[in-house]
């Protein structure tokens, strides 16, 4: 602590090692849309998910569905901006519970964030796999050994995401913003080059029809959730950003909006392609590279690297925003101290990157080896994924209040907010949970499990290890430096 009897002031933070106040907003932005990989998504998701529903006749309208999952997500973003505000947090959504429902209720949104961002790093590689395999395909190349060569591009894209991630923020943020950019920009012009040779035959009036069913709606917006999912990564950045209390919260604010108008963009252009497709590629793992292929195999083959692309960028910012969670538990001696370590000279979380990427990197390997195909590995990763994000959302919703209560800055519209919020959310997750019970899938069980870990652990560290658990809620604290030396702390 200070000797200057600040209480407010310390000598050292308690996240020291880490890169400080050096990313200026793009980086940090980059971060928030290569999480969120709005060119792959809008690929993949839509039809990966649940091609039946979407695309079929008994389907949700997509812009519709989109619209109502921006407007939740938007809502979440409205929660976090108050605390973003106020702590530069290095762990994000786990810091802000710890301080608004106290460090029980942190431990289970720390864990379901890892489950979250692991099982979408994992599914990040996995499309990387099949998407660099399909592109072979489609270019004519024929392979010896499929499924070996997918799994050798596994293990070299998640070694390259580790070196990205060791090597800095600065270099992988720049990186992924380039890789995101690159990506919407081949998606946009391939999609109106498909349009200029192959003239629709369906009016674009009918994809704002609407049979009314809301169920199909319900499930358009759990599948559309994971397209959002990753917005807020931002706020693991918050040692490392610039100006954290400006450049955090204006990132999650408009990483929503932006990826939201994309992706309305996006299904109304695929909703009016697809829509007199055969059924051999509405219901593939792979529809636009499938479409783009029966006009020209080039087409589908650089459409396929543009998925990768984003999707390998998606992987990095993924596992960035996991380790700095990681990092912060071993830190607080919630975690194993080893993964509180960093780089000496890049000043990154090193050994959290480097413990959890072999994890990353061995579910999608396992997932081909095993035979399963594609579309099941993704639908399975990309539905656990989306119960850790939704889970870790619905309690950091509901802590806006109470944190904004402590420092006594609460109001009636904190309070209105973070329930509605809550709620909407929930309602979602207990949809995902019907529907994955109703067809007899594992996820809401697997997703329970982890949550009863998680309460299991906290009750453990409250009766066992009170100090530890304590400690829970480190962030980037104002040092003297900052005051008294003209450092920035905006």
């Amino acid at each position: 602590m200070s000797t200057h009897g600040d209480r407010f002031i310390t000598a050292r933070s308690p996240v020291e090692g880490l890169s400080r106040r050096k990313l200026s907003f793009l980086p940090v932005f980059a971060q928030a849309v290569a999480a969120v990989a709005p060119a792959g998504a809008m690929s993949v998701i839509p039809a990966l998910i649940f091609p039946a529903l979407i695309f079929g006749s008994t389907g949700p309208n997509l812009v519709l569905t989109f619209g109502a999952t921006m407007a939740i997500m938007i809502l979440v973003s409205l929660c976090l901006r108050p605390m973003a505000k106020r702590m530069a947090a290095v762990s994000g959504l786990y810091s802000y519970t710890a301080k608004g429902l106290g460090q029980r209720t942190a431990i289970t949104v720390g864990w379901s964030a890892i489950f979250g961002y692991g099982l979408v790093a994992m599914a990040g590689l996995l499309v990387v796999g099949t998407y660099i395999t399909q592109l072979f395909f489609n270019l004519g190349v024929q392979l010896a050994n499929p499924k070996i060569f997918t799994v050798l591009v596994v293990l070299v894209a998640a070694t390259a995401a580790c070196f990205l991630m060791v090597r800095g923020i600065q270099v992988s943020a720049w990186f992924t913003l380039l890789m995101e950019s690159i990506s919407i920009a081949v998606l946009t012009i391939l999609m109106v080059v498909y349009f200029a040779f192959n003239t629709p035959t369906v009016s674009v009036a009918s994809v704002f029809a609407w049979n009314g069913n809301f169920d199909s709606l319900w499930i358009g917006i759990v599948v559309a959730v994971s397209a959002f999912v990753g917005f807020e990564s931002p706020t693991t950045l918050g040692g490392e950003a610039y100006k954290p209390f400006v450049s955090v919260p204006r990132a999650i604010t408009w990483t929503p909006i932006v990826t939201g108008v994309l992706y309305l963009l996006a299904v109304t252009a695929q909703d009016v392609a697809l829509h007199d497709a055969p059924l051999s590629i509405t219901s593939s793992s792979t529809p636009l590279s499938d479409l783009f292929s029966q006009t020209s195999p080039v087409f589908a083959a650089v459409l396929d690297l543009g998925i990768a692309a984003s999707f390998f960028a998606c992987a990095i910012a993924s596992v960035n925003a996991l380790a700095r969670i990681f990092f912060c538990m071993g830190r607080e001696g919630v975690a194993p101290r080893v993964v509180g370590r960093t780089h000496p000279s890049y000043k990154t979380p090193s050994m959290a990157i480097m413990v959890v990427m072999p994890v990353i990197a061995l579910v999608p390997v396992v997932v081909i080896v095993s035979g399963a195909s594609a579309e099941q590995g993704l639908v399975m990763l990309f539905t656990l994924g989306a119960y850790g994000y939704l889970g870790a959302y619905i309690l950091a919703s509901a802590s806006l209040p109470f944190f904004l209560r402590r420092i006594g800055e609460d109001t009636y519209a904190s309070w209105i907010l973070g329930a509605a919020t809550s709620l909407a959310l929930g309602a979602v997750l207990w949809k995902a949970a019907t529907l994955s019970i109703g067809d007899g899938r594992p996820q809401t069980f697997i997703y329970c499990g982890v949550l009863l870990a998680s309460v299991l652990y906290a009750l453990f560290l409250r009766l066992r290890r009170p100090a530890r658990l304590a400690s829970v809620g480190i962030y980037d604290e104002t040092r003297e430096m900052d005051l008294f030396r003209g450092g920035p702390v905006q």
